[in-house]
């Protein structure tokens, strides 16, 4: 029988952007990941549960965990809902 090896994310992710089109992809959505990433230390650094921001911003909390999961793009105004949120602002250098 074949043994699987398995591979922490720090070392599937090192493999993985060997290959070139994950390199792209990667670096296409990496501001993506950034405001995704921030927004959901803040929520969290706030104590803040995903039930109780969404109740806060008027959005359902399916909705905000799509967002924060990454399944949805979400607009720059739903992006400015959540971080209005959790007082912040969005701001562009």
């Amino acid at each position: 029988m074949k043994k699987t090896k398995l591979l922490t994310h720090k070392d599937f992710k090192r493999e993985s952007m060997k290959r070139p089109g994950v390199r792209k992809a990667h670096a296409e959505l990496e501001l993506e990941f950034k405001i995704l990433d921030a927004l959901i230390r803040t929520r969290i650094k706030k104590k803040l549960t995903q039930r109780a921001l969404a109740e806060q911003i008027g959005v359902a909390q399916s909705a905000l965990a799509r967002f924060e999961s990454g399944k949805i793009s979400p607009t720059i105004l739903f992006v400015q809902k959540v971080a209005s949120g959790l007082g912040l602002r969005l701001t562009v250098k």
